[in-house]
C-alpha cells in the first residue's frame, strides 16, 4: 500500500465480518517481525479492527497479494557488512485524516542491514510543521 493512501473510517460502507478481519490482521502483524515492508499498510489496517467495511477488508487483502508476489523480500544481514550506523527520522503533520494526528517513524541501519524501526500515532495534535519534526 502506498503512504499516500488514505484509509477512513468508511461510515457508509458495508460491514464485514469482525473475527476474520482480526484474524487476518493478527497474522500480517506475525509477518511484520520479519517483513518490514509491509508494516506502515498493516497498523493503517489495525486502526479499523472494532468496525471493519468492505474497504478496509480489500486493504488487508492487497497486502496478502503483495506478500504472494514477493515472497524472496526479507530481513538479511550479510557478514561481510561495515558496522556504521545510520538513523532515519520522519515526522508528517497531521497524516491521519480521521483524527488530524501526526505520526513519527524512525529506523536505524548497522552497516546496509536494518537492526530498528519504530512507528507511532503521536498523543497530540501539533499545531506547526516545526512542531512535528
Amino acid at each position: 500500500m502506498s503512504s499516500s493512501t488514505k484509509l477512513d473510517k468508511d461510515g457508509e460502507g458495508k460491514c464485514v465480518e469482525s473475527k476474520l478481519y482480526r484474524s487476518m490482521i493478527g497474522s500480517l502483524l506475525y509477518l511484520t517481525s520479519s517483513r518490514p515492508d509491509i508494516m506502515f499498510s498493516v497498523f493503517l489496517c489495525t486502526r479499523f479492527q472494532a468496525n471493519p467495511k468492505e474497504s478496509h477488508l480489500k486493504a488487508v487483502k492487497r497486502i496478502f497479494r503483495y506478500l504472494q508476489d514477493t515472497p524472496s523480500l526479507r530481513l538479511w544481514y550479510p557478514r561481510d557488512s561495515t558496522f556504521d550506523l545510520h538513523a532515519f527520522l520522519d515526522a508528517d503533520y497531521g497524516g491521519c485524516k480521521i483524527d488530524r494526528k501526526n505520526t513519527s517513524c524512525t529506523c536505524q541501519f548497522l552497516g546496509n542491514m536494518l537492526i530498528s524501526w519504530f512507528s507511532k500515532k503521536q498523543n497530540s495534535v501539533a499545531l506547526s510543521t516545526t512542531e512535528v519534526e
